[in-house]
């Protein structure tokens, strides 16, 4: 049997024919045609859901290994671990102010005496170093003072006056502190100006030191004290306003008192911080 145009043809049907039935194929073609499409547009739909339901999923578990999907904790349900240890609040008051303690005599209750006043055996100011010669003590304010300075010392209730002489070089100074109750009472007497201290004479200063010549006088105050100064040379020459040496020496011994003084107060403040401190820990300690 030979084969050529218009041989045998199985239809759709199964049967045979001589002559195709075009009609038939056509429409068989078409609806091949309509099933692969479907099944394209199917696919690429279930695939689109999978690759959804994936990205769901991860975002439910929020990357927990192996458990069910937990959601991702707001700052307020974090729980942080209070692992830090825990201390006593020690409150300690600000510092003391030295100034207080040079004012108040219910704060100054540091010994008031020249070694404590005059604890150095020099007087040390800047570059100049004058050696102490004597010191002394009187309750009595007005056995230290000679002239106006009794009256304004007893009138302002003065309680003790502190005197240290101090030389060399041919010129020497005596520094008198006057201790008083209270800043007002100190102030009055440094402006009443009345600076006639006795001069404190020993090992080397002679007993007529700044008596019937002209000597440098001052006075000042801080705090509760008033301190004065009595300068001249030792030979009894007369201080003049041109000359160097006498101002000198007085001008030190002022600042030298001013610091001692100022000194008294550091070291009481200093001491009243340490002790403050101390209670302080003790009480954390306790609480």
């Amino acid at each position: 049997m030979s084969f050529g145009q218009g041989g045998p043809f199985d239809g759709p049907g199964g049967s045979s024919s001589s002559t195709p039935d075009w009609g038939a194929l056509a429409e068989e073609s078409a609806a091949q045609a309509r099933r692969k499409r479907w099944m394209w547009i199917g696919g690429g739909a279930l695939a689109a859901l999978a690759v959804a339901g994936i990205v769901t999923a991860a975002v439910l578990t929020g990357g927990a290994k192996g458990g069910s999907p937990t959601a991702s904790p707001s700052a307020s349900d974090t729980a942080v671990p209070d692992d830090k240890p825990s201390f006593a609040d020690v409150s300690v008051p600000p510092p003391p102010n030295p100034r207080d303690y040079i004012s108040d005599p219910k704060k100054d209750r540091a010994p008031l005496t020249p070694a404590t006043l005059f604890p150095q055996k020099s007087m040390v100011v800047g570059e100049h170093t004058y050696p102490r010669t004597r010191t002394a003590a009187a309750k009595d304010c007005t056995a230290a003072a000679q002239g106006p300075l009794v009256s304004s010392l007893t009138h302002n209730g003065c309680r003790k006056l502190l005197r240290a002489t101090y030389a060399r070089g041919g010129v020497a100074v005596t520094i008198g502190i006057a201790v008083f109750d209270s800043p007002a009472q100190a102030t009055k007497v440094m402006n009443e100006n009345k600076a006639n201290l006795m001069p404190l004479p020993g090992a080397g200063v002679p007993a007529d030191f700044c008596q019937g010549t002209k000597c440098r006088m001052a006075t000042n105050a801080t705090g509760r004290y008033a301190y004065f100064t009595i300068a001249g040379y030792l030979n009894g020459k007369d201080v003049t306003g041109a000359e160097t040496k006498a101002r000198q020496i007085a001008r030190d011994g002022g600042a030298y008192a001013f610091s001692q003084i100022t000194q008294r107060g550091k070291d009481q403040a200093a001491k009243a911080a340490e002790q403050q401190l101390k209670d302080a820990r003790k009480k954390a300690g306790q609480s």
